[in-house]
């Protein structure tokens, strides 16, 4: 297993980086890590389901689902009607996350069913040592009273595993190609059905235990595993949403030490770099006494599925957020229609690298490198929300901080991903322009990003926050 560089310095950017991507298996591990650096920073939590008391100069988020987390500030000059300038990006990933029953055996071993979740590259998750990693909603009795909470786990150690077949049994792998069945092939191993009985628990044997709900739906290993690791009883496990997660951590790697090797960059590091950008540019006394806008971090939940969700992109969590603040100083109906056309979003999302390997999979005119900075992508079938006055827009605060910047459009001959950038931007209104930081083996368990770019995406969102509106004052278009 690679070992983390002992040349970082302690607090420096990219480790930085690569503590949050350790801490964040899931999109709700994600949320709570984020969650704890705005505390540590002196943001205020406030709930969707109370009156918001907001004041111009202070900072506040907010969670929904506890995979969704909407952070931001306000500038001390600000008054109902104004502007907001906000980076957008997702705290979910590719997985495999278990069914509602993963209770399998067969062969001779307990296997855990899962669904795939996304896009992922499948493959790349046999022959990985695995473990589990979600939320429980456990049953708590005090006082003759019943209450229901969630609570984060993550076994550390290696618990699961999907083997490849062998070779012997499958000669022509190497010149036919991996063919994989999501359903029969892709169900990790847990254990052997004679181990795992032969280490049950006695009490397991009981008829008058209280059984856990999970009991018939769920290996009872891994329920036991998972109170263990909370503390609770498995009969108080009510429920639960639990994925598969690889073991190996994220890493600084390479000859020089120039990559980030890591799960999850897709979307972490974009998220990680535009919470810390937001925070650092306002959580120290005076960033926000000559600000007249909101300055707003958004990371939502299943941009990979679509975004159609109570807490994805699709849905009115980031309308509701931007109605909710300027209703806080106004109560002109009209007063939230202006302000959404004096706001701008930056909707970050991974992009690709030319990879050396296959340089034919990209336009020759447009062809971004790690260590090149941010990639603003374009496609005129409106696939990414970008126009010309967006990206000039974006491009135009990189060049007055020397930041790189690079341009992306999908060949011809090939289908374009999309973002929440045309989501956002088609449902509320707002300005737009998509960018992300340049990786490779995007949607594999192990993806690779350049730590220069790490940096050019911290500072190129941190002076977007700082400046957009001193720029945005300087354009005409619809006078």
């Amino acid at each position: 297993m690679a070992k983390p560089s002992t040349n970082l310095e302690d607090g420096s950017l990219v480790s930085q980086l690569v503590s949050f991507l350790n801490a964040s298996p899931t999109a709700f591990h994600a949320v709570d890590e984020a969650k704890k650096r705005l505390l540590k920073a002196g943001y205020e939590q406030i709930s969707e389901r109370e009156d918001w008391e907001l004041e111009t100069g202070k900072n506040y988020f907010f969670t929904r689902n506890h995979s969704t987390i909407v952070a931001f500030s306000i500038g001390e000059k600000y008054v109902a009607g104004n502007g907001f300038c906000v980076v957008g990006a997702h705290t979910d990933s590719p997985c495999l996350k278990l069914k509602p029953i993963s209770k399998v055996t067969k062969g001779g071993f307990l296997e855990v069913g899962v669904q795939t979740y996304g896009g992922g590259l499948w493959h790349t998750w046999f022959d990985r040592d695995l473990t589990v990693a979600g939320r429980l909603i456990i049953r708590e009795e005090k006082d003759d009273s019943v209450s229901y909470t969630h609570k984060l786990v993550k076994l550390d150690q290696p618990v699961m595993r999907i083997p490849t077949l062998a070779i012997h049994l499958d000669r022509n792998v190497n010149t036919d190609g991996f063919k994989l069945n999501t359903q029969s092939h892709l169900l990790p191993v847990l254990a052997t059905s004679i181990q795992a009985e032969m280490n049950k628990p006695v009490a397991e044997n009981d008829s008058g235990k209280e059984k856990s709900p999970g009991d018939n739906k769920h290996h009872s290993l891994l329920i036991n595993m998972l109170a263990k690791e909370v503390a609770c009883k498995p009969e108080e496990i009510c429920d639960c949403e639990i994925q598969a997660c690889d073991t190996q951590p994220s890493v600084v790697g390479g000859a020089m030490e120039e990559f980030v090797f890591s799960g999850r960059l897709d979307n972490l590091c974009m998220a990680f770099c535009s919470l810390k950008a937001l925070i650092d540019s306002t959580s120290s006394e005076g960033r926000l006494e000559d600000e007249n806008g909101v300055r707003m971090v958004a990371l939502f939940d299943h941009e990979e599925v679509g975004s159609d969700s109570a807490q994805g992109a699709g849905s009115p969590v980031l309308l509701d957020t931007l109605s909710r603040i300027t209703n806080s100083f106004g109560s002109d109906s009209k007063l939230l229609q202006k302000a959404i056309q004096k706001s701008f979003l930056v909707s970050a999302d991974m992009a690709h690298a030319l990879h050396p390997n296959h340089v034919d999979k990209h336009e020759e005119n447009h062809q971004p490198k790690m260590h090149g900075g941010l990639v603003i992508k374009h496609n005129a079938n409106q696939r990414y929300a970008t126009n010309a006055v967006t990206a000039f827009m974006f491009r135009e605060i990189a060049t007055g901080h020397n930041i790189p910047v690079q341009e992306f459009v999908v060949r011809n001959d090939m289908a374009c991903g999309s973002t929440i950038g045309p989501i956002l931007a088609s449902g509320i209104g707002i300005r737009t322009v998509d960018v992300g930081a340049p990786q490779l083996s995007m949607h594999s368990i192990r993806e690779m990003c350049a730590v220069d770019d790490v940096a050019h995406s911290y500072e190129h969102f941190k002076a977007f926050f700082q400046e957009f509106f001193h720029l945005d004052a300087k354009i005409t278009v619809d006078n």
